[in-house]
Order: structure tokens, then C-alpha cells, then sequence
């Protein structure tokens, strides 16, 4: 059975339910990978029907991966990829990207790493910075015009600065952080996106692996990876605890498949939802994702146990009537 399609809001691009997220190929912030297991995760990515391929700037060398991975079949992909990322020191937020020809210059970074003319998704990257947003869309729609972006949009989990980049309904797909364990786009975010036919990428569906069920409060983080933070610093190892407890909760609910596919159908059952982008590190971690969306979805009352471990935050419930 292959997997199913949807919309990309506005977009009119048909893309398969689940997408694959590259930036742990990358190498930079996930632990150590081996360059072959990524294309590994490609091939089988599209062995199993997989066209939306995800990635970033700022994912070591991610882009560079695929860009190999798509040469003499470039047709297969739907590529997604992020530019302008802020740069944090503690007390201010800034980007390097603050007029519109550093913008196209740093762009053009993106497609000789990838190794295309164009990409069918260009996102400004989590960008706080409000008064930045107009240096953006300008520069998205120069690139637009110039056929070397078809769509583009915003990856944030800030309702009010998606709402500053749909200006004019021009923001066509927004990328956003939405798991079992990070309902907050419940409220407004994926509502807005449903009324404003704006597609959602959903990154993080299963929590930053949180959701696979494989931690557990002793669990060890290898060099490079940004997850030690969840041992290190307090604050983030409150929340992490609380979440191995949800997870710990959600286990009975499986019958007949794997946490993780549960946390992925729960994604997939919200109608606002276009593409979901688990990650993955080699094929088997495709074949595990994918398989989500090859299983009787979530009925009603699936979706109701887990509303009382995970209340929604605000918003409808998402379980059908």
C-alpha cells in the first residue's frame, strides 16, 4: 500500500504524508553519522514513497548530502531546505541576512551545496527578530520570480511573527515544532494555517526522539549532541522527566505498533496537518517512520486516552466527531 498523499496548502504540491528529515545527516548536532547511512535513509526514503526531503543551512553538511543523493533524478524530490538562522549571545538576537542582496547571496550558498537551479520550499529559519521579516519576503519574492524558489514561507513556532510573514496571504508553508508532548500549536498556529490554506511541515513529531521510547532517565548523550542538555541543565532535565513520564503513560496505548508510530499517527491525525518530517539517521529509521503511515490510522478513541495523559492546549480536539 503506498503511502498516502496530501496538498501543500496554497502550494497545490502533492506530497506524501511523511517526509524525511535530514538534519541529523548532517553530523552536527545529533551525534556522529556516517555519510553512507545517510544516502542509505534517502534511498530508502524513496523506496517507500517518500518525496519531501527536508534540510537547512545550518545542518553541517545536510545539504551537501542530498545534493549528491538527487544527482540525474532531481525530478523524485521535493526540496525544502532553510536560510537565517539567528545568532545568539546570550542577551541579543540578530541575523546576518539584515538586506535583501546578503539574503539572495547567502541563498545561493544553498543551491551549490545542493546542487540545483531551484528548491520548491525556501523558509526563513526561526527568525524572532520582527523588523527583519520585510528584508525576507523581499528577498523570497525576488527568488520566486527568478524561478530559483517556487514557494516559500517561515519555520517558527511564533504565531505573531507568521502572522507578520503572511502578509498579503504571500506565505504559503510554515514549518512548526507539533508532537504528542508539544500541543501548543493546537491553539492558534495550525487553526491559522487551516483558515489561511498555509501548508505545515511538521518537524519534531517525535520529540526530539523522546517518543521513540528508548530513554530513559539515565540515558547518555554522545559528544556533539545538543540533547546533553537535558542531562545538564537543570531546567531542561525537569521537563525531560516529565516527559519520560508521559511517554511511560502512552506505552499501553500501542497495541499492535511501536511508540513511535503512535506518536507519528497522532500527528497525522490533525486535520491542519500537510507533511510530517521525522528524522533519521539510516534506513531502518526511515522504514520505521514511514511504516507509520501504512497502519490503520487513529480512531476516536485512541485520540481520547491520549488526550488525558497530553490534554490539548486549547483550540478544537482534533479526534473526529
Amino acid at each position: 500500500m503506498p503511502l498516502k498523499k496530501r496538498k501543500l496548502g496554497k502550494t497545490n504540491l502533492e506530497v506524501a504524508e511523511i517526509g524525511t528529515g535530514l538534519w541529523a545527516g548532517g553530523g552536527d548536532s545529533w551525534g556522529k553519522t556516517e555519510d553512507k547511512d545517510t544516502f542509505e535513509a534517502i534511498e530508502k526514503s524513496l523506496e517507500m514513497g517518500v518525496n519531501f526531503f527536508d534540510t537547512a543551512d545550518v545542518y553541517g553538511h545536510s545539504e551537501e548530502l542530498l545534493g549528491q543523493a538527487m544527482k540525474g533524478r532531481r525530478d523524485k524530490f521535493i526540496v525544502s531546505t532553510k536560510i537565517g538562522w539567528i545568532n545568539f549571545n546570550g542577551e541579543t538576537q540578530s541575523t546576518q541576512y539584515t538586506t535583501v542582496d546578503k539574503l539572495i547571496a547567502g541563498f545561493e550558498s544553498n543551491l551549490k551545496r545542493l546542487q540545483t537551479d531551484h528548491v520548491e520550499i525556501l523558509f526563513c529559519h526561526i527568525n524572532f527578530e520582527h523588523k527583519t521579516h520585510p528584508v525576507f519576503i523581499e528577498g523570497f519574492e525576488k527568488l520566486k520570480k527568478q524561478g530559483k524558489v517556487k514557494h516559500y514561507g517561515v519555520s517558527t513556532s511564533d504565531f505573531e511573527y507568521l502572522k507578520k510573514f503572511n502578509i498579503e496571504g504571500k506565505c504559503s508553508v510554515v514549518q512548526i515544532d507539533y508532537s504528542i508532548l508539544n500541543r501548543t500549536p493546537e491553539a492558534d498556529i495550525l487553526p491559522y494555517c487551516e483558515k489561511e490554506d498555509i501548508g505545515t511541515v511538521i518537524r519534531g513529531p517525535l520529540a526530539m526522539g523522546i517518543l521513540a521510547g528508548k530513554f530513559n532517565r539515565g540515558s547518555k548523550f554522545g559528544a556533539g549532541d545538543f540533547r546533553q542538555n537535558w542531562q545538564e541543565k537543570p531546567d531542561e532535565k525537569k521537563i525531560f522527566i516529565e516527559d519520560l513520564e508521559k511517554v511511560e503513560r502512552l506505552k499501553p496505548l500501542t497495541r499492535g505498533k511501536n511508540l513511535a508510530q503512535l506518536a507519528l499517527q497522532f500527528t497525522l491525525a490533525n486535520p491542519a496537518t500537510s507533511v510530517i518530517i521525522p528524522g533519521a539517521k539510516n534506513g531502518k529509521q526511515v522504514e520505521d517512520n514511514v511504516s507509520a503511515g501504512l497502519l490503520a490510522p487513529l480512531d476516536r478513541e485512541d485520540l481520547k486516552k491520549i488526550e488525558e495523559i497530553t490534554p490539548p492546549r486549547g483550540g478544537r480536539k482534533i479526534w473526529p466527531a
